[in-house]
């Protein structure tokens, strides 16, 4: 069965699973379907409208894809809305909410707010529940929006979603199928290159201490990139996994990355109890930039990724339809405290 029919005059086309659109739209129109109102089965609609069942998918995806429709899992679709409003609809699943986040989110929404409609899921790094925002939401969206990071390997549930519909943000997984947008942190390479940067500042250091707590999906990454730094310029080095008094000494720079800031607490906590100066006795490197760490001490040195641009980036291979593959590379903010 062709994808398209000619219309009465012959010279313009019209893919033929726009009829199952036109179809529902008058149905909407004659108040024949309100809001919440189950369509028609899929049977009933090939029938009716003497189309293939794949036809009949295509229709329904693209009025799911609009937010017009929305199919719930095993009953069936159900309408939601009344017309169209904005060309996309994206669904957008992030880990967590933070300030990271929520520069990554608020970005994303001012760079396609005029464009799209955009709904926030969280998975709180359980695969399960990620698994089936996935698979309930399929054919509801226009694209999808992801922060994964979990132990277990995502690459079989974000191949569900066709590429072209697919971005994934924050971190490159391995083992996608397709030409699908990735606006990714390097960690490996960014402390790396940010250690490099501060050789001169760590000069006065005797020993560099990574703070690397476990838990942290990351950890692998900034240990092996940390361990290749120290190497590399034969550097006195150790990596611990919390912050404990009696393994710190006069001399030590720390590098942390705990989600909470409480690796930073601790050693200001320290250096405080022992009369020392922090900058100067004790050096301290911090992951992602905060305006807390912009004052605290006199200022926090940090390496922080851009996540305004982390979500601006993401709008823009919608807004482009662009396949795009950007590292966001770490930027370096020297404070006081080194």
């Amino acid at each position: 069965m062709p994808d398209s029919i000619s219309n009465n005059t012959g010279n313009l086309h019209r893919l033929k699973y726009m009829q199952l659109v036109d179809y529902i739209m008058t149905l909407i129109e004659e108040e024949k379907l309100n809001i919440n109102d189950r369509l028609p089965s899929l049977n009933q609609l090939t029938h009716t409208l003497k189309i293939s069942k794949e036809t009949a998918l295509k229709g329904l995806n693209y009025l799911s894809e609009k937010g017009i429709i929305e199919s719930e899992y095993r009953k069936g679709y159900y309408l939601k809305r009344i017309k169209q409003h904005l060309p996309y609809r994206v669904c957008l699943i992030l880990d967590k909410m933070n300030i990271l986040r929520d520069r990554v989110y608020q970005s994303f929404l001012e760079t396609i707010k005029d464009h799209a409609d955009v709904e926030v899921f969280f998975h709180h790094h359980n695969f399960r529940v990620f698994e089936k925002l996935i698979e309930e939401n399929l054919n509801n969206y226009t694209h999808f929006v992801i922060v994964t990071f979990f132990r277990e390997n995502p690459a079989d549930v974000l191949n569900k979603i066709p590429p072209h519909k697919r971005i994934v943000i924050d971190h490159l997984e391995r083992g996608l199928e397709g030409e699908y947008s990735c606006i990714y942190q390097d960690h490996r390479s960014d402390i790396s290159d940010a250690l490099s940067e501060l050789l001169p500042q760590l000069e006065k250091y005797k020993r560099l201490v990574l703070v690397a707590p476990p838990e942290a999906f990351h950890a692998k990454d900034l240990i092996e990139g940390f361990e290749s730094f120290a190497t590399r310029y034969d550097k006195e080095h150790t990596v611990i996994h919390g912050v404990d008094e009696k393994l710190v000494k006069k001399g030590d720079a720390f590098i942390t990355f705990d989600r909470y800031d409480k690796d930073d607490v601790d050693i200001i906590r320290m250096v405080r109890k022992k009369n020392w100066q922090l900058g100067k006795d004790i050096g301290l490197i911090s992951y992602n930039d905060t305006a807390v760490k912009e004052v605290l001490e006199n200022g926090i040195t940090v390496i922080s990724s851009d996540f305004h641009k982390m979500g601006r980036e993401a709008a823009n291979a919608i807004l482009n339809r662009t396949a795009v593959t950007l590292r966001d590379p770490a930027r370096v903010i020297v404070r006081n405290s080194l």
